[in-house]
């Protein structure tokens, strides 16, 4: 089985991780180079791929710059590149995912193997994954890690602004994507129970009978309790200098520098309690940092605030808080602890698993944790500490104080935790599954994306494509459409034509026969539900296979048959695998109910608006973006060398990416005018055909247009 794994944003490479570095670069990061790397060393595993950006940037480390890292013998990190070179955050990425899908089509395309299964991390990835998914027909998993809703009632609840909130992270963009990829993922791997229903819960595609709970697992070679044969441990002066007494017991708590981590109740729990300062020292773990001022606002907020608490409580001499950590020394900052006999400490307000849980009761912590989230089922499973209320001071160092307290308590906690992770969370126990979880997908797997196209070999080896939408933006101007079958005649040799549009292929024969435009090579009919070639009209039949999943028509219809402001156009209008509406904004429930309506009734579709007045339905792997990325690839057509026309909303996904794109000037207000910062996008001055012409111009496309050799 060759496996695809995509973690996007961060900061990943496969030594010496950058957690904490910032919020992007955290637990997920860590996770996803441990799967790889496990699955990577079973025998039942061909390959591993884990797909995240490349970043060219002189403030990282040319690692991030560098295309293909291996892990082991049969895992490796690819680096696709996506946007501008430089290291950006997450919020930032989205604008750029449809150029990073077309870029690792391309790399496994000239690889030439496509995976088995796609398993998107975040949102971001999700995106990813799921138009991966739908172009080449590979079972789609998904990991969510963390949820927009769940993010987004969390961020009202702390006094931001909706709106704010919006803009600042790009929720709604990302809720969007996470309801898509629920609708379309075979499988979603949860790291707790409490995070199915607590954080998934909240969404429309709510299907826990696709959820599965498998744990994360920690490295067991890394992670473990101290030896004699290990020599002096470096970072103990490192700690020892914060501290008048070093020979107390350390309460460690290791984390981001992030507000939901509740730091500061920790500090205030210890600075309250005269026996616990007493009894135990306490050491801070909070990222990396030369100068806090020069620290994003978040962390600078958290760590001045530390500072702050730690000067009011007067816990000099009792607290340590060092500037700088390695990756490499958090296995040593766990054995420290466990030498003075200490207790590990997850405070945060929430935790959706607690990775850093299961290190230190691999080092053999016993620990103290929110009862909120994720070390639910790991105190659970090993019956290794406690669990305490974030948001009471008192409970927190009264659960630290029953453990340092107690030898007794303290020795049974630590044994039954190194025996549970063995049991529960070891990385090889996690791939093992994983894998069986992964394996059913892959039997219900349809035939691999085709290369062999179904056509005259003379088609094939063209060099470019120019798709156009028929109506609105070829059609319109007889003068334009004249000299626009000119240049195509001119250029046929070099040159595949397509029309891609929402009409039948009945009706789109009609129409270019009316206005004298030759049947084109290829013909992408109802929005991208169906595809001919040549003018002997060749249907493909792996297409309509491919489109087909989970099309559930009849159920469609009767969702909407009761809303008001819909209106089932013409049968002429409508096919196999579309369903067609005239749209009356004024009555009708807005497009995004519609969509709601439709997804908590398990209904898994596309819903395309265009024009304002026409809402269309086809399932969830058709589009036009789809079937020219298909095409595309069967012809052996690399996108930056495909032109797309169009003018309405059905026409996004086909112009976003590394497709050349124009908008002809009939439109340029309208639907389509949120793409004007694209680079790869053309808004013409003149309309309709001429239009066209005058972005062939703009982007000189036939200039080096070439007849490539048949080999």
């Amino acid at each position: 089985m060759y496996i695809l794994l995509l973690s996007i944003h961060g900061l990943i490479r496969g030594h010496n991780l950058e957690l904490g570095r910032d919020a992007d670069t955290g637990g997920q990061t860590k996770y996803v180079v441990d799967l790889a790397r496990a699955l990577g060393k079973r025998d039942d595993v061909a390959q591993v791929d884990l797909v995240t950006r490349r970043v060219v940037d002189p403030a990282v480390s040319p690692d991030y710059a560098q295309q293909i890292e291996p892990l082991s013998e049969k895992s490796r990190i690819v680096r696709i590149d996506a946007g501008p070179q430089e290291y950006i955050v997450k919020e930032q990425l989205w604008d750029h995912l449809d150029g990073f899908i077309d870029n690792l089509t391309a790399f496994l395309n000239d690889a030439g193997s496509w995976p088995h299964i796609v398993h998107s991390h975040y949102a971001d990835a999700g995106y990813v994954g799921v138009r991966l998914s739908n172009l080449i027909g590979a079972p789609l998993v998904h990991t969510g890690h963390s949820l927009g809703r769940d993010k987004r009632q969390r961020l009202l609840a702390a006094g931001l602004d909706s709106d704010e909130i919006d803009a600042r992270y790009n929720m709604l963009q990302r809720i969007d994507a996470e309801e898509t990829v629920l609708a379309s993922a075979d499988l979603v791997i949860t790291s707790t129970h409490n995070e199915i229903e607590e954080q998934y819960g909240l969404y429309d595609y709510y299907f826990p009978e696709r959820m599965r709970v498998i744990p994360p697992g920690t490295d067991l070679n890394q992670f473990h309790p101290p030896t004699q044969q290990e020599p002096p441990m470096r970072f103990a002066k490192e700690v020892e200098r914060f501290l008048d007494d070093p020979t107390k017991p350390l309460i460690l708590a290791l984390s981001r520098a992030d507000h939901r981590k509740n730091i500061i109740a920790l500090i205030e729990a210890y600075g309250e309690s005269p026996a616990l300062q007493e009894r135990a020292n306490l050491l801070i773990i909070a990222g990396n940092r030369d100068d806090i001022r020069d620290l994003d606002e978040g962390a600078r907020a958290v760590l001045t605030d530390v500072l702050i608490t730690m000067d009011a409580l007067d816990l000099y001499g009792k607290v340590a808080l060092p500037k700088h950590h390695s990756a490499d020394e958090v296995p040593e900052i766990y054995r420290l602890t466990k030498q003075s006999r200490g207790v590990f400490i997850n405070p945060a307000l929430t935790e959706p698993f607690g990775l850093t849980l299961l290190e230190a009761a691999a080092t053999g912590l016993p620990l103290v944790a929110t009862e909120n989230g994720g070390p639910v089922d790991i105190i659970g499973n090993c019956q290794n500490g406690l669990l305490v209320d974030p948001l009471d001071r008192r409970a927190i160092a009264s659960a630290l104080l029953e453990i340092l307290e107690d030898d007794e308590t303290w020795r049974a906690y630590s044994k039954r935790g190194l025996a549970g992770v063995r049991k529960y969370y070891s990385w090889q126990a996690h791939a093992a599954t994983y894998r069986g979880e992964i394996d059913p997908l892959t039997k219900q797997q349809h035939a691999p994306l085709p290369d062999t196209p179904p056509m005259r070999r003379s088609i094939v080896y063209r060099d470019r494509v120019l798709f156009t939408d028929l109506d609105q933006s070829l059609l319109g101007d007889p003068e334009g459409v004249e000299q626009f079958v000119a240049m195509m005649r001119e250029n046929k040799r070099c040159s595949n034509f397509g029309i891609a549009t929402g009409r039948r292929l009945d009706t789109l024969l009609i129409e270019l026969k009316k206005h004298g435009v030759p049947v084109p090579d290829i013909l992408i009919t109802s929005l991208g539900t169906e595809i001919h070639y040549t003018a002997r009209l060749v249907p493909d039949d792996y297409w309509n296979d491919h489109v087909d999943h989970l099309w559930k028509p009849r159920a469609v219809r009767r969702a909407l048959a009761d809303i008001a402001g819909l209106v089932p156009q013409l049968k002429t209008e409508q096919s196999r695998f579309k369903i067609s509406y005239h749209y009356d904004p004024a009555v009708a429930p807005s497009v995004e109910e519609i969509s709601t309506l439709l997804r908590t009734r398990e209904i898994t579709v596309n819903v395309i608006h265009a024009f304002g007045q026409f809402l269309d339905i086809v399932p969830i792997r058709a589009s036009k973006g789809l079937a020219v990325r298909y095409v595309a690839h069967r012809f052996g057509i690399p996108l930056e060398h495909a032109l797309v026309v169009g003018g309405s909303g059905a026409d996004e996904d086909m112009m976003r990416g590394n497709t050349l794109a124009v908008v002809v000037a009939n439109r340029h207000h309208e639907e389509l005018s949120q793409l004007a910062e694209n680079d790869n996008i053309y808004f013409a001055q003149q309309a309709h055909a001429k239009g066209i012409l005058e972005a062939v111009e703009h982007y000189d496309f036939f200039q080096s247009c070439r007849v490539p050799v048949a080999e």
